[in-house]
């Protein structure tokens, strides 16, 4: 009887806690969904309460590689419709995610109605609709959805959109587009239709060539791997208050005038070329995007550029000035690097950090006559160690540094003309990368070499840490 007590008391004790304690309660102590409907049959108080706790509904199978059955598809579509028949009166879901294998055109129905869930019942922020593989078909995103009011995040992969009449996703700011042809006048509808776009991604979007944003919100701008058929046609960006741009992988060529992106701050250069491309149409191209950057305080460059770089640099053709005050280069060791990581700095002379990140990358049309070993670009390098003053640079980092002394020749010249010409160095960081039986001595040799080095600056500090890659 005095146990029976004791658990009414503590029964008591959290019912009468406040509605909002109790809802944090259910949404930090439970891990899955499931469970939280559960606790609708603890006591009369908490038949409803379930329905005002904060979800996020993530639908997937797993292991995306393996081969699924249609049998497979159609039961995981049957488990998400049952689950969302019981979440329709929940008053909280806050993000609904849904990834299938493929697309089917028997599977329409359904998918239509996790749309109309995401977008009149549930009334989501946040929704991404995606299908990993190619299919015969392609899922249509529905008339009704093309009106919302609450969505700010959408992401949509492999859908096609065709929009019947204006669009009107008032208070989106995350906008990101994947896999599928997308004409010009369907993104200009798209942008008009989100006055409050802040953020916009676009990864392997055929069709455009065009970009043209007057929207002052939106600030970020990716694009990735967007190639058309046609390698002619050509990109160009008109957004005049652009902060961020980000280009990764193949894409076509992408226009950039400093006149159309004027408030760009940041830059990150990624892109890579066929190996059956025209070299000299890659460096000319290069060489228009620099201009076109010329501007940006933060600017993050690729394998890609500064191979280009070094044979621009070879042929006597000089990097444009620029106001930037970070730089990051990300290199594939080849001794090639060496001249365009040297264009590049002596381009930067307003820099205050400099990052060089070892990248595993294969250059492989290259002709020739550039592909010489590292003494060569080594002896180059000392010959145009002129007495070029970086005296804004504070910060050196070296990232996933590897290889031996023997291997990196042209790098050792490289820290010489660094800690040489950086007369208000702070700091110089080093991070290696142990690979080998040999790989703690070679370290211990690199460090003794790069700390005999003559500094400008005697108070810079030299900082050291290391990892072992056993791969």
């Amino acid at each position: 009887m005095e146990i029976q007590k004791k658990i009414k008391v503590s029964e008591d004790r959290l019912n009468d806690l406040p509605e909002s304690i109790l809802l944090h309660i259910l949404s930090k102590i439970l891990d899955d969904n499931e469970s939280i409907v559960r606790t609708s049959v603890l006591s009369t108080r908490w038949r409803f309460l379930w329905m005002s706790v904060t979800l996020s509904l993530f639908y997937s199978l797993p292991h995306p590689l393996l081969r699924y059955t249609e049998k497979d598809l159609s039961d995981f579509i049957a488990s998400i419709n049952r689950d969302l028949y019981y979440w329709r009166s929940s008053e909280k879901i806050v993000e609904f995610r849904v990834i299938l294998p493929w697309y089917n055109t028997s599977y329409v129905k359904d998918v239509d109605l996790w749309v109309h869930f995401a977008t009149k019942v549930a009334m989501v922020e946040c929704f991404t609709l995606g299908f990993d593989k190619e299919s015969n078909s392609r899922y249509e995103f529905p008339q009704f959805a093309y009106k919302n009011k609450y969505l700010k995040s959408l992401d949509l992969r492999k859908c096609e959109l065709n929009p019947c009449g204006s669009i009107n996703w008032s208070r989106l700011t995350f906008l990101s587009i994947a896999s599928l042809n997308l004409t010009d006048g369907v993104l200009e509808k798209v942008l008009s239709g989100c006055p409050n776009l802040e953020d916009l991604e676009l990864k392997n979007v055929l069709g455009i060539s065009r970009l043209e944003v007057s929207s002052m919100k939106l600030i970020y701008l990716s694009i990735l791997d967007c190639q058309n058929e046609n390698v002619d046609i050509q990109i160009e960006i008109l957004a005049p208050h652009l902060k961020y741009l980000e280009l990764f992988g193949y894409c076509n060529k992408i226009c950039l005038n400093p006149r159309n992106v004027p408030s760009l701050v940041s830059t990150i250069i990624f892109l890579e070329f066929d190996e059956e491309c025209n070299l000299d149409k890659e460096c000319s191209y290069l060489k228009e995007l620099l201009h076109g950057v010329g501007h940006v305080e933060k600017l993050e460059l690729g394998p890609w550029c500064i191979q280009c770089m070094s044979i621009l640099e070879l042929k006597d053709w000089k990097s444009p000035p620029s106001n930037r005050k970070f730089l990051k280069l990300n290199i594939s060791l080849e001794s090639l690097d060496i001249s365009g990581i040297y264009s590049f700095i002596q381009s930067s002379l307003d820099i205050e950090t400099l990052v060089i990140d070892w990248y595993e990358y294969e250059w492989e049309n290259l002709p020739l006559s550039y592909k010489d070993d590292d003494d060569e670009y080594s002896k180059w390098f000392e010959t145009h160690d002129s007495n070029c003053s970086l005296r804004h640079l504070k910060t050196i980092n070296f990232i996933d540094f590897y290889g031996s002394l023997s291997e990196n020749k042209s790098i050792l010249s490289l820290v010489k003309y660094l800690l040489k010409n950086a007369t208000m160095l702070e700091k110089f960081m080093v991070a290696a990368i142990l690979k080998g039986s040999n790989a703690s001595r070679d370290y211990v040799k690199m460090e003794h070499e790069f700390l005999s080095f003559p500094r400008s600056c005697p108070n810079a500090s030299i900082v050291f840490s290391s990892e072992f890659n056993n791969i």
